[in-house]
């Protein structure tokens, strides 16, 4: 269990890009799934990605009219 995990954007079912601040040994596996970043690089890409969030609101789903960015991701 990890609290507070900054940063998340799922990209397929519980699979997520997200911030990683219990470890730096980035390029290793260290998850089932999820795709670890610093926590600099997850807000930046946080960031520029849509959807949107909007004000007051801390999560949101894309939606027709506020679509998500398309990420591809390789193994």
């Amino acid at each position: 269990y990890l609290p507070y995990v900054p940063y998340t954007m799922y990209f397929y079912l519980g699979y997520a890009l997200h911030g990683t601040y219990w470890h730096d040994n980035f390029g290793e596996p260290m998850s089932r799934g999820c795709v670890n970043l610093s926590t600099d690089n997850a807000k930046k890409l946080f960031d520029w990605a849509d959807p949107v969030i909007p004000p007051g609101e801390t999560a949101v789903w894309a939606t027709p009219d506020n679509p998500g960015t398309l990420v591809v991701v390789h193994q």
